[in-house]
């Protein structure tokens, strides 16, 4: 007898829905979807968008007339929109538009324009909602305009000019960041760009100025197929040229840990002989920068996570990703002291990075130049950091900086009268705690540093 659970947040859309039959994703298709799906699949708009890798590729496993059941291909680790970079945002942004024009061009529509109908696999984003298409009407405008904009547009054009921490509020907002509170929060200049105000600022006023049409009396304008394309590559056009015009210290990073070329190079290849030595496919890189240290490893890896606080660090890595054609690499800012929670109905519609990186568990997890920051910067203890990590780590490589690193001499300086209370700040107190959890395979000191390189193994 199979086992059928249906996934906690696919409660959204009356046309089907996510499910697991004995742990293996599949998607159930509901009777008031099947003349779309059958004609989408038929006309071959499916599999074009599958051989130019827009959209999840999936089987069809069973076909009655009470449902029909899809197996869509499997994406180890899943991040979501306040989770990505600013170039990765954009990216997510065109695709959906891309594959708007492309279904208008066929006579249909997404009847839906959310972000997390979009995440990251195999090096570039990818669609995942397969239900999201629907017939297009005649003169009628995009319905998923709005939710476009509050999903993408909004939160890029925030960014743009507020920075790219505007791109977290995906997290607070999960059905979109409200146009009002866009407007509310874009500089006065805004107002007078014509492009900004017909697409944000009078969006804006025009649903506050209809937001109690109890009765639903407000008319719909009519727009034609050319206008609607029309809108679509000017939004297409505007977003391609948005950038950042923030900066961080990420760039300097490898110089100010004062790292010389030996400590380097020693510490390269300590990782990359202890990732062949136990096989590791998989790998996590907590706080990993540019992705310097994965790159590597030259041992096969099926994939890597590398994700850091700083958004232009992450940038810089997909930019690499992207260059190198890397399909391996999945790079996305998380922050280790505050990393993303279970969010949306009931706490179970986006799930946690706990969650997703336990159910994932990657065969080895690289934390470099990182626990002094957590410890002295995030007062976690050793204990809680031991635990932390033990959760979802097989192996872990850690690097502990002592106490005459030039980083934690900076941080601990940083603390003035209070720098007294971290003299709980050895690798004899680290190790204490971390034996609670871990058993100690290897133990280096890296040549030319102070720093000290652990492979451990989870008990």
């Amino acid at each position: 007898m199979t086992s059928k659970e249906k996934h906690s947040s696919s409660f959204r859309d009356p046309s089907g829905y996510i499910f697991f039959e004995d742990g293996i994703l599949k998607r159930q298709i509901n009777p008031i979807y099947f003349k779309q799906y059958n004609k989408l699949k038929d006309s071959g708009f499916f599999d074009t968008l599958f051989k130019n890798g827009l959209l999840i590729k999936h089987k069809e496993v069973s076909s009655s007339g009470a449902n029909i059941v899809i197996q869509p291909e499997i994406i180890p680790f899943v991040t979501y929109p306040y989770e990505w970079s600013f170039n990765q945002y954009k990216e997510a942004a065109l695709l959906t538009l891309k594959l708007q024009k492309f279904a208008l061009e066929k006579n249909f529509s997404l009847k839906d324009a959310s972000a997390f109908n979009v995440t990251f696999h195999n090096g570039a984003a990818i669609f995942i909602d397969t239900l999201s298409f629907d017939f297009y009407s005649e003169n009628k405008p995009w319905r998923a305009y709005k939710q476009f904009i509050t999903h993408f547009f909004g939160p890029l054009i925030l960014a743009h000019y507020n920075g790219s921490e505007m791109l977290k509020l995906m997290n607070s907002f999960i059905d979109g960041i409200p146009v009002k509170t866009i407007a509310s929060l874009l500089p006065f200049k805004t107002k007078l760009n014509p492009f900004l105000y017909s697409n944000i600022h009078l969006l804006a006023k025009f649903e506050e100025k209809h937001n109690e049409d109890y009765k639903g009396e407000t008319k719909t304008v009519a727009l034609s197929k050319k206008g609607q394309l029309n809108i679509i590559e000017s939004l297409y056009n505007y977003i391609k040229k948005l950038e950042l015009k923030e900066k961080s210290e990420w760039g300097e990073y490898y110089n100010k840990t004062n790292y010389s070329n030996i400590a380097f190079q020693e510490k390269s290849k300590l990782i990359n002989l202890w990732a062949k030595n136990i096989n590791a496919k998989t790998v996590i890189d907590l706080g990993g920068n540019d992705g310097t240290f994965v790159r590597q490893i030259d041992t096969n890896l099926n994939q890597a996570l590398v994700c850091d606080i700083d958004n232009n660090a992450v940038d810089y890595n997909y930019k690499q990703v992207k260059t190198n054609k890397e399909s391996y690499m999945l790079p996305f800012v998380l922050d280790v002291l505050n990393p993303s929670a279970n969010i949306g109905f009931s706490n179970k519609e986006r799930f946690s990075f706990i969650k997703r990186i336990k159910d994932y568990a990657p065969d080895v997890t690289l934390a470099l130049a990182v626990i002094h920051h957590m410890t002295l910067s995030g007062n976690i203890t050793f204990d809680m950091s031991a635990e932390f990590f033990a959760q979802f780590s097989n192996h872990l490589v850690i690097e502990f900086p002592k106490q005459k690193d030039s980083w934690v001499q900076r941080l601990l300086k940083a603390k003035g009268e209070f720098e007294a209370h971290f003299d709980f700040y050895t690798i004899e107190n680290f190790k204490s705690s971390y034996l609670n959890h871990f058993n100690i395979v290897e133990e280096q000191a890296i040549k030319d540093s102070e720093r000290v390189l652990f492979l451990l193994k989870r008990k």
